[in-house]
């Protein structure tokens, strides 16, 4: 009888193991969770292996591609875009993806992420296009609305669903920003030289009122003064029955009056005053 050890179909024997073994281990496939995997048979699509143990025909199936079927973010990088009234803004963006037909996403476009940022990119610059500067600025929530609503159909037939877009930036270029602050300045500038003209038109105004009020009490006043000396005259000349006395006294008092400022002036040195006071009334009366 040969021994085991050196029987010739030892090494065959091992040699059958061994190949068996690598065969179970090819056939056997473990996918993780949150993962699909793609198998080929001979270079054409046979099926998709879910999370957990799968088998599959050793040296004829062949894993083409691994799928997550996790949320995926993908950035869209910066791109300057033109708005309708030709202002130069810079904007990027980012989406949220998520692989339901792992098969689609696979043979339905080469390379979906870089189909994905690119539809993403001409969509913005659309949607941006068509919108002035400051709507573009302000309707950050419009421009998401818009940009999800016209990829989500496209990206479907990719078996992907975009699960939410956001703007990350939209700001001016940086010669647009210089254009603005100096429009912003300008804008400053006039409203100063308005505020500062109307303050000064206002204070005129209040002056030439003050001016008219005074000069119209001056008038009321010279008025009722009037109409003092008047009634002045006419009590002294009804007391002294018509006696040119009165009038001599009330001229005389107007005239003292008035030789009082004129000595109070800065501009005046002497007062003379007439040696016969009561002589110069009469000739003031035309009276001898």
């Amino acid at each position: 009888m040969i021994p085991l050890e050196n029987s010739p179909a030892l090494p065959i024997a091992v040699f059958v193991l061994i190949g068996v073994v690598v065969t179970l281990v090819a056939g056997i496939k473990i996918v993780p969770q949150g993962e699909e995997w793609i198998v080929e048979r001979l270079g054409k699509y046979r099926t998709t292996l879910r999370p957990g143990l799968n088998l599959i025909v050793p040296f004829i199936d062949k894993i083409r591609a691994k799928m997550t079927t996790r949320d995926i973010i993908l950035d869209v990088a910066k791109q300057e875009v033109i708005t309708k009234d030709n202002a130069v803004i810079i904007t990027n963006a980012v989406s949220f993806i998520k692989i339901t037909d792992p098969k689609k996403a696979l043979y339905g476009v080469e390379n979906f992420k870089l189909a994905i940022q690119n539809l993403v990119m001409t969509t913005l610059r659309s949607i941006i296009g068509e919108m002035k500067l400051d709507e573009a600025l302000s309707n950050r929530e419009t421009i998401k609305a818009k940009l999800k609503g016209q990829i989500v159909d496209d990206v479907a037939d990719w078996g992907i669903t975009v699960k939410t877009v956001e703007i990350q930036d939209i700001t001016p270029s940086p010669s647009m920003q210089q254009a603005m602050e100096q429009q912003a300045a300008a804008e400053r500038e006039r409203r100063a030289v308005e505020t500062r003209a109307e303050g000064e038109k206002n204070a005129m105004i209040l002056v030439a009122d003050g001016k008219l009020e005074a000069a119209k009490r001056e008038a009321q006043a010279q008025v009722k003064l009037a109409e003092a000396s008047a009634e002045a005259i006419g009590t002294i000349s009804g007391s002294m029955k018509g006696d040119q006395l009165s009038a001599m006294f009330l001229l005389g008092d107007r005239y003292i009056e008035s030789l009082k400022k004129l000595s109070e002036s800065e501009n005046s040195k002497f007062v003379l005053y007439p040696a016969d006071l009561q002589s110069t009334l009469r000739g003031i009366l035309g009276k001898s």
